[in-house]
């Protein structure tokens, strides 16, 4: 199980910004050459105007502060992924809560229902890995943590796999909701893509951290 370590990101940030540095640099001495050479070269009879001289001037300093504050607001973002990158490292291993498929290897999947209160009959729909029903199973109501043992009615294990759910909810014997189900998954992996910390689950779903309802540890 590879992780990508932190110091990684913050790595990466310094020879951008040593570069921007050097880059800014270099660009200063050839304005100062510009300028020097347009004064010693102005018409003696329309000098340049001072203000002129004064604007110019001016506008390299706009230019420098903003290579600057965007060296400072990437080395913040560098910083604050790497931060995310170590808290999200500590929950490999746990059991996160997720709208997502979750990996049935025989064990009760947690599922983390919140059917509507004006519901007066809830049902769980299972299908697997292809899209297929393959259950329907009455539901308590309320919001209490449900174990989808993976049985049939009929007492037969489902096969091992990557199952989704759904929880449709009736009042009156009328269907007014179906929606995803919140279920736990074990986290496999951490890794950042394009600044942001990414959760790896043993379904094979990949989540960003920032959509985790809920971490248990393994029951």
């Amino acid at each position: 199980m590879d992780i990508l370590p932190a110091a990684t990101t913050a790595a990466s940030a310094a020879p951008a910004s040593s570069t921007n540095s050097a880059v800014l640099s270099s660009d200063f001495e050839v304005f100062l050459q510009m300028l020097t050479a347009q004064a010693e070269y102005q018409d003696p009879l329309e000098p340049i105007d001072n203000s002129e001289y004064a604007a110019q001037l001016a506008q390299f300093s706009m230019v420098e502060q903003q290579v600057t504050t965007n060296d400072l607001i990437q080395q913040m973002l560098s910083a604050l992924g790497a931060n995310d990158m170590v808290s999200a490292a500590n929950w490999i291993g746990m059991e996160a809560l997720v709208q997502g498929p979750a990996q049935f290897d025989g064990s009760p999947v947690t599922i983390a229902p919140n059917p509507p209160i004006t519901a007066d009959e809830v049902t769980l729909i299972v299908t697997n890995a292809q899209g297929t029903e393959v259950q329907r199973q009455a539901m308590p109501l309320g919001a209490a943590p449900f174990e989808w043992n993976g049985r049939t009615v009929d007492g037969l294990m489902l096969d091992p796999g990557k199952y989704s759910f759904e929880i449709e909810s009736k009042s009156n014997g009328e269907i007014f909701v179906v929606d995803p189900a919140m279920v736990y998954s074990r986290v496999t992996e951490a890794r950042v893509d394009s600044g942001e910390t990414l959760l790896a689950l043993d379904s094979g779903y990949l989540i960003a951290a920032t959509n985790v309802l809920g971490l248990r540890e393994p029951v």
